[in-house]
Formats: structure tokens, C-alpha cells, sequence
């Protein structure tokens, strides 16, 4: 490395001198080595020389005209390239207080006239060479700094004789100290951190110097302005020529940001990132804690489970984001009742005080140290059912909404945290069962029924592998003509210990078990069959319905797996009539239209099924592509026995109408209904009044039978 520019040949020398004679003689000692000389005859001439050439040595004469060597060489020092350029003053005087003042303007050697230019020259060449050493260790000086400024890191030594700590910049800036000498004593170092941690560092660096190992410790430190700081302090003692430490050395470095980092991974590792509420990992530490505290003073924990009830219509209808905001604002009501309810609860222990967790979807746990008693486990329960029925704001939406909580307490209902957590999830569900909004305690036969839902659901799989299930077919009856012009296929399971099971009880079980899908594409693919086998025998056509649950309906597969099974089959795409329910489309509308819109690209037919059980409108459907519209059977029950019923069921018929939508009627079943409908100008009915439903074989012989001799309980209405 060159101390001078890099365009430069050789370095250059500015000359200052009022004698034109010196400056000749100079210049041809300084060129005759090698070295490029800019001349100049006054102080104000030497200031604009060294501004215009920035020369990379000054040879400076302080007896001058108009301005001497002590201020030229103040004006250059003052510049930001002229403070690190040698400058060597030369004056006739050789008394002490020039030199003095020489040195104090900045000047980095002195000599006397009448120079020896071949000393001179020499001096100037080692001069340029300590040049190159100084830049290259100012350099490196720079970049330590730069490196321990990004790093937030600063270097410290202590010397253990003085108890005085010498310090780095960077170092000064993390612990907020004065501005000037980069120095300061042990103790008043000590003083900015933090009290708790104060003690933990000096008993470290004891520890550190008594036993000869490196020091590594952390600690805090808060700022004047109130900033918090980590800071991680790591060091190793140095020993004299007799063994003794005297000098401990080393850095500091702010670790705010990685300690942050840490902490919210530590957290996360421990919580719900959602409502900020502990996760199961964390509330069964708790609990653990909280039983073995408990048997050592004989005390009872409590474990409540707690499940919302009918939580999914909030995501169906307003969308997910809401349903999280509905969540978090769930959370804060919980874990300030458990505050306010504190009473029930003494922990010793801060980690077994009440513990609030999510275990997941819309499920919470709650833990209860050292409860006084099964009712005092009863009486929170109470607060919690009765502060989360108050109604909650979401976006202009009122949401009101229940909980089932089941109550499990140690030891009489377990003493270990799966027993607890099992027997509290048993309470919750015979909860719900009992009419949900409400708690129940645990009782030793409510495993009794999940073993029996265990023990059923192992069955439906294997069911489901050697095709047990069957289908049953209820006619629809068109009310212009009374012919049958579709059937609905509902599937049945003949257990061979159970007979019949209800799908009310295996259709959930299969939704639970993630077996919805296998069960959605058997009703699909064996109604497709029969479909099939009533077209090849000769039989008048009719369409096939089939429902889609919303598991099945929000598969990104589901429009490819119909097209699919009707292709395998085969039958007409128009023979195929997919009902979904009316909770299913409202999730989320873009995504229902989509999906919509590509199963009727493979030709099928869409009815909206239970239509007025959930919070859709029929304007809300004038976007949706669908074909018919099925009117809940609540609302046909009794529409003629009830205004408001008989109003809404018209009403429907009419708006639908108006939108050129088919309309069908569920659960038919006296004369009565029928001829309502038929005033209305319903489209379609099916219901116990014309036939329940049918096995394979029973309903084809149905189907021949009315296209021979009319569908009974069909009254045609006598034209007006």
C-alpha cells in the first residue's frame, strides 16, 4: 500500500518557504531521491497549495510573511485530509518554546536550519513509510469499528491492581456513558446494570478469577430514556510473569434482539400465536406441577374442558378472519374470569397457579389449583358459561354464543394428567348431549359412551372397507303431474351386532374420524350404479340427488371426483343432482362460486338443501349458480297450523320463482301440505305422505309401479 494517490508516480512534497533559494536547493535534493515537490512563498500560498495538490508531506517553514508555519499548519490540521498528513516544521530558532508550539499545531517532526537536505530526504522517506504503517492501522482501527458498531459489540480490559476499566467506543454507546475518556472504574461500571443482575456479574467475574475460567454471563441494563438492553458479556483472565491474574479481558455485546427472538420462540413453543393463551404443551406442564404439589398437601386440582357450541356457523356465515377475532376476544373473557375467580384458587407455586389454555379449533382447558371443592371447580364454571353468553360485537355483527363444559377434578376423577384430560373431555360431551350451554361433572359412566363411539367408529372404518353400507331412496314427486321425477340417496349402515344405525349417529362419528370423504364418494359412486341399472332396465328416467357435505365440498378435487365417478358409471351428467346444505355455500362465498361453477361445468345439476335454517337470504343466491332451492322440513311441519310458516313458506316459493329457481318441498306428509304447496306452485315434495325411504330393490319396484298406476298419496289439484 501507498501512503500517496494512487495517480501519483512518486509522493508529493509541498515546499514552504519565503526563500526562493531553499526552495531551489530543496527541490533538487527531494526530486533527486524520487520525490515530486509543489512550491510555495507564503502561508496564504501554502494553504491554497495544499488545497489544490493534496500533497502527501509538508515541509513547512514557520517563519513566513502574511501568515507563519503555526497557523498554516492549525489551517491544515483543521481539513479533513490534511489531519493525518505529515508536516515537518523547520525554523532557524531552536528554542524550546517553538518546539512546544510546533508540536501542539499538529506538526509531526521539527528541524533547524541550515538543513542537511540529505538527512533531510531520509527523514522525509521514513516519515512517508510510517505514513503507510499509520493508514493501514487507522484503516483497520476503522473497520474494527464499523465491525463492532454492526455487531452492537464492544471491547473492554479491566486491570485488576487499579480496579479501572479501559473501554472501546461501541462499548461507552451500549452502556449509555458520558462522552470523553474512554476509562472508568470497576464499581461505577457495575452501577449501570441492572440491580437484580448486578450481583450475578461481579460473583461471575469473582468466579472467573478465582478459578481461571472464561467469564460468560448476561445481563440487563436500562438507560436514561428507559431503554432496555441485553447485554452478553464474555471475558478471559491474562497473568504476569509470576502467575497472577492482573488483567481481565473482553467483550460486551447487545443480544436485545436475538434475547426478543428467543423469547417469542420460546414463547410460541409454549402458546397459542392466535389468542396468545398457553398451548396443550404448556397447560400439561402446568398441570403437572399442580398435582404433585397437590399430593404433597393433599389438595384437589380441577380441570375444565370447554368447547363452544355451534362455533362453525360463525366461520360458515362471516368468514374465518372473524371467527379468529371472535377467538381472541373469547381468550380475554376467559383468563379475566379465571382472575376474578381467583378465589377458588391458593397455588403456592406461580407455575401451578389457574392456568388458561387452547388446545385447538374452538377448544380451551382451564386448571385449577388447590380448589376448596368439586363446587368451587362448579362455581367458576358458572362464571365462565355466564360471561361468555354476553354478546359480542364483531364488525357490526352481534354474535352470541354458549360453551359445554365438562369438569373433571383429582383425585376421585383421576390423578394423573391424561386421566384428567380424558374424563374432563368425557363430562364435556355428555354436556353437550344434555342440551349444551351448560357444565357437567365427570361420571364414571361417561366412558362408557366414548368407548362405545371408539369402539363405533373402529367399526365404520371397517365397514367402509368391505362395502356394509347401503343406500336408501326417497322419491321426489313433481306436483304438476305426480310423476317421480328424482330420488334422493341417503345412506344407511346394517350393523351386524347394532341392526340399523341412524346417520344422525355415524355421519358426525365419520366427520370426526376424517372419514366424510371415503363415506361422501361410496354414496356417490353407488347411486351413480343404481341410476345406471334403472336406465338399463327400461325404467322412465329420473334424476339421482346426492349430498355433499362441507368436508367433501371444500376439496379442491371435489368437481374432478364427480365428473370422475359419472364418467366410470356411466350415466348422464343431468341425471346427477348434487345437494348442499345451505351452512356449506355460506362459507365463503368466492370460494363457494368457484367450486359451484366448476361442478356444473361437468354437467350436473346444484340444489341449495335446508334452505332458512342458516343466515342466507335469496338475494344472497342471485350469485350463486345453482338450480334448486329445498325447503327445510321445519318450515312444512307446520305451515298449516301456523302463520308465520305458512308466510315464510310462500314467500320463499315466490322470491325463488323470480329467480328461476326450481323449488322443492322436504318432509311432506299430510294432504294438507301438499295442497298448500300445489297453490303455491311448488315444483317438487318428497316425504313420508308419498314414501320413506326405500332400499335398492323396493324402489325400483316403487318406480314401476307409479309409471304403471300413479304414486300414492299424490292428490292432483282440481284446476281453479
Amino acid at each position: 500500500m501507498s501512503a500517496w494517490h494512487p495517480d501519483r508516480k512518486n509522493p508529493l512534497i509541498l515546499l514552504v518557504d519565503d526563500s526562493k533559494t531553499v526552495r531551489r536547493m530543496g527541490r533538487d535534493a527531494l526530486e533527486s531521491v524520487g520525490l515530486d515537490v509543489v512550491e510555495a512563498g507564503d502561508g496564504r500560498q501554502a494553504v491554497r497549495a495544499f488545497s489544490n495538490h493534496q500533497p502527501d508531506l509538508v515541509l513547512l517553514d514557520i517563519k513566513m510573511p502574511k501568515l507563519d508555519g503555526f497557523d498554516v499548519c492549525e489551517e491544515i490540521r483543521r481539513t479533513s485530509a490534511g489531519a493525518h498528513v505529515p508536516v515537518m516544521m523547520v525554523t532557524s530558532c531552536d528554542d524550546l518554546d517553538s518546539i512546544r508550539r510546533a508540536y501542539e499545531v499538529g506538526a509531526t517532526d521539527f528541524a533547524t536550519k541550515p538543513l542537511n537536505w540529505l538527512i533531510i530526504s531520509q527523514r522525509i522517506r521514513y516519515m512517508l513509510r510510517m505514513r503507510v504503517v499509520l493508514d493501514e492501522l487507522r484503516t483497520s482501527q476503522e473497520r474494527l469499528a464499523l465491525a463492532q458498531r454492526t455487531a452492537r459489540l464492544g471491547s473492554w480490559e479491566l486491570d485488576l491492581r487499579t480496579g479501572t476499566v479501559i473501554f472501546s467506543d461501541e462499548l461507552g454507546r451500549l452502556y449509555g456513558l458520558p462522552s470523553g475518556p474512554r476509562e472508568i472504574e470497576f464499581k461505577s461500571l457495575l452501577n449501570q446494570i441492572d440491580c437484580e443482575d448486578r450481583v450475578l456479574v461481579r460473583t461471575a467475574a469473582e468466579r472467573s478469577l478465582r478459578e481461571g475460567i472464561p467469564l460468560n454471563v448476561d445481563h440487563r441494563l436500562t438507560l436514561r430514556k428507559g431503554e432496555e438492553r441485553s447485554i452478553h458479556v464474555q471475558a478471559e483472565v491474562s497473568y504476569d510473569e509470576r502467575g497472577r491474574p492482573h488483567r481481565l479481558s473482553g467483550t460486551a455485546q447487545d443480544v436485545t434482539d436475538r434475547k426478543r427472538t428467543e423469547d417469542e420462540v420460546r414463547f410460541l413453543a409454549y402458546h397459542d400465536s392466535l389468542t396468545r393463551l398457553g398451548n396443550r404443551r404448556l397447560f400439561t406442564e402446568r398441570l403437572g406441577y399442580a398435582l404433585a404439589h397437590a399430593r404433597r398437601h393433599r389438595a384437589i386440582v380441577g380441570v375444565l374442558f370447554l368447547d363452544l357450541d355451534h362455533f362453525k356457523r360463525i366461520n360458515d356465515t362471516l368468514g374465518h378472519s372473524t371467527g379468529d377475532r371472535f377467538l381472541q376476544r373469547v381468550a380475554q373473557r376467559l383468563k379475566n374470569c379465571v382472575r376474578e375467580c381467583d378465589f377458588v384458587s391458593r397455588a403456592t407455586l406461580a407455575e401451578s397457579g389457574p392456568t388458561v389454555s387452547r388446545f385447538g379449533g374452538d377448544e380451551f382447558m382451564v386448571s385449577l389449583c388447590s380448589v376448596e371443592s368439586r363446587e368451587g371447580a362448579g362455581l367458576v364454571a358458572e362464571r365462565i358459561l355466564e360471561t361468555l353468553a354476553r354478546p359480542v360485537d364483531l364488525d357490526g355483527h352481534t354474535v352470541v354464543i354458549s360453551a359445554s363444559i365438562g369438569i373433571a377434578v383429582s383425585p376421585s376423577d383421576g390423578d394423573d394428567i391424561d386421566s384428567l384430560l380424558r374424563n374432563a373431555d368425557a363430562a364435556m360431551h355428555h354436556a353437550k348431549q344434555q342440551g349444551r350451554g351448560s357444565y357437567q361433572f365427570y361420571e364414571p359412566s361417561m366412558n362408557a359412551v366414548a368407548d362405545k363411539n371408539l369402539e363405533l367408529e373402529s367399526d365404520l372404518r371397517e365397514a367402509l372397507k368391505q362395502g356394509d353400507l347401503l343406500l336408501h331412496y326417497q322419491p321426489k314427486i313433481e306436483l304438476r303431474s305426480g310423476r317421480v321425477t328424482a330420488f334422493e340417496a341417503l345412506v344407511r349402515w346394517r350393523h351386524p351386532e347394532l341392526g340399523m344405525v341412524p346417520p344422525n349417529r355415524f355421519v358426525p362419528l365419520a366427520e370426526q374420524a376424517g372419514l366424510i370423504v371415503s363415506l361422501g364418494e361410496f354414496v356417490l359412486k353407488a347411486a351413480c350404479e343404481q341410476a345406471r341399472k334403472w336406465r338399463q332396465a327400461g325404467l322412465p328416467p329420473v334424476r339421482m340427488a346426492v349430498n355433499l357435505s362441507a368436508h367433501q365440498f371444500r376439496t379442491d378435487q371435489i368437481a374432478e371426483t364427480v365428473a370422475r365417478i359419472v364418467a366410470e358409471t356411466p350415466i348422464s351428467p343431468r341425471q346427477l343432482d348434487i345437494e348442499i346444505t345451505e351452512s356449506a355455500m355460506m362459507h365463503n362465498k368466492a370460494i363457494t362460486v368457484d367450486v359451484l361453477r366448476r361442478l356444473k361445468g361437468t354437467g350436473v345439476t346444484v340444489s341449495l338443501d335446508d334452505f332458512g335454517t342458516g343466515y342466507s337470504s335469496l338475494s344472497y343466491l342471485k350469485g350463486f349458480p345453482v338450480d334448486t332451492v329445498k325447503i327445510d322440513r321445519s318450515f312444512i311441519r307446520d305451515m298449516t297450523t301456523d302463520p308465520d310458516d305458512a308466510a315464510l313458506t310462500a314467500a320463499i316459493i315466490s322470491m325463488a320463482k323470480a329467480l328461476n329457481l326450481k323449488v322443492v318441498a322436504e318432509g311432506v306428509e299430510t294432504e294438507e301440505q301438499l295442497e298448500f304447496l300445489q297453490r303455491h306452485g311448488c315444483d317438487e315434495a318428497q316425504g313420508y305422505l308419498f314414501s320413506r325411504p326405500l332400499p335398492g330393490d323396493e324402489a325400483t319396484e316403487f318406480l314401476r309401479r307409479c309409471a304403471e298406476q300413479g304414486t300414492p298419496g299424490f292428490a292432483p289439484r282440481d284446476a281453479d
